[in-house]
């Protein structure tokens, strides 16, 4: 389970160092992959793996499906972190997440998200008056 923000600097090489906490997990591989709100999606590679199954069993007569796996996957990305836990992000998915110097990385559950700072700010002050008025059950038997 990946928790927590972290605020690492992305290099000039296009690399972000992964939080110690998360390397374990992500130190056998892992995919990057274009994520919804214009974030970047890190899966570890066996829950990318077991994401990809998953979406297989997709009629491949849904457009909505075929939809979103072209953009998921024609824009993955795989990769072992090197040693100081940094991974290259490449230069599409770069552009895609408007990431320049400053990102934010979340842990996301099972996946881990790296945004651009000031695009994460945003999302976050847009969103967390909405988590504070929960009134009714989103994720059923929780509340």
């Amino acid at each position: 389970m990946f928790l927590g923000t972290y605020q690492p600097r992305l290099d000039e090489k296009g690399r972000v160092i992964l939080p110690a906490r998360f390397r374990d997990e992500l130190a056998a591989g892992l995919v990057i992959t274009k994520g919804q709100e214009r974030c970047l999606y890190v899966w570890p590679a066996k829950e990318f793996a077991a994401l990809t199954e998953a979406m297989g069993q997709a009629p491949v007569t849904a457009k909505s499906a075929r939809d979103y796996m072209r953009v998921m996957f024609a824009g993955a990305h795989d990769e072992i972190p090197d040693k100081q836990g940094r991974v290259t992000i490449p230069p599409s998915l770069r552009t895609y997440a408007d990431l320049n110097k400053e990102c934010v990385v979340i842990g996301a559950n099972t996946r881990v998200e790296i945004w651009d700072a000031t695009a994460w700010e945003s999302y976050l002050a847009d969103r967390e008056k909405g988590f504070a008025d929960v009134s009714e059950e989103v994720f059923p038997g929780f509340f």
